[in-house]
């Protein structure tokens, strides 16, 4: 990994600032994003690496796209893009206004899509690449209070999934990640029914898996082959990463169909 560009959102705090120590331990150049200017500085601080700072609001779609095409001028090429920026929800869906379905969207969802596909054409152009996807276990299974993010986070996973497949001819790998507890700010940063700030945290996450080691397990898993990388440790949460995980054999087989010429098939030429 010494020497790759790697792009990670969501860089300021919590799994995303992990990620960016764990890379800079690799040897890798970092493209920090965020909202918060100054944070981001802290963390690639706390790299030592060659790094560009690129904040945005992910829910920008616009500057997404100026954002892709300067982290690219900058780095001559993105190997690892980190779709990581992304916010949480607690309330019940009957007391749960609709602009808080949006904004879910659009950040958890749309952000990632927006940005991956500012990029899309220039990796494969390039015939190398991996995008990996942190979704949730709430992108695998529905949980309660938190309906507008379990469905931007099973589309993220579902976008992934087909990402996959169209990409493998063009030597790019994605990766879908399903973290349970991870001991951050997201319980405390998320939006309640009127889309308000919910201000505290919950136990699961206060006792949950340090980032720094998440990351460290993160790449671990992805090193090992792994395309979809389920990482928990409350008890409830193991059961659902292991029942809900999808078999390598099922990727494996959609590859297959897909390279066998199932594109023509559909009357949909291919690059």
């Amino acid at each position: 990994m010494s020497g790759k560009a790697v792009w990670i959102t969501g860089a300021s705090s919590g799994i995303g600032a992990g990620l960016a120590r764990a890379y800079a331990r690799r040897g890798c150049r970092l493209i920090l994003s965020g909202r918060n200017e100054a944070a981001l500085a802290e963390v690639a601080a706390q790299c030592g690496v060659e790094h560009l700072i690129l904040p945005f609001e992910a829910s920008d779609f616009a500057a997404a796209q100026a954002a892709a095409d300067r982290a690219w001028d900058w780095s001559g090429g993105i190997d690892v893009l980190v779709n990581n920026a992304g916010i949480s929800q607690r309330s019940l869906a009957v007391d749960t206004d609709f602009a808080v379905y949006r904004k879910m969207i659009d950040i958890d969802l749309l952000g990632p899509i927006a940005l991956t596909q500012a990029l899309l054409k220039r990796m494969v152009a390039r015939k190398t690449g991996q995008i990996v996807m942190i979704s949730s276990l709430a992108g695998k299974i529905g949980s309660p209070l938190r309906s507008a993010y379990c469905a931007a986070k099973h589309g993220l996973i579902g976008y992934a999934d087909s990402l996959r497949i169209e990409l493998s001819p063009h030597n790019i790998s994605v990766i879908g990640v399903t973290p349970g507890s991870i001991r951050t700010d997201v319980s405390r940063n998320a939006i309640t029914a009127d889309g308000g700030r919910r201000g505290v945290s919950d136990e699961a996450i206060d006792t949950g898996i340090d980032p720094d080691e998440f990351a460290e397990r993160m790449l671990a898993a992805i090193d090992a082959g792994q395309r979809e990388v389920a990482i928990a440790e409350h008890g409830m949460e193991q059961m659902i990463a292991e029942a809900r995980r999808t078999p390598e054999e099922l990727f494996d087989k959609m590859i297959a169909t897909f390279n066998s010429g199932y594109a023509a098939k559909m009357g949909v030429s291919e690059q």
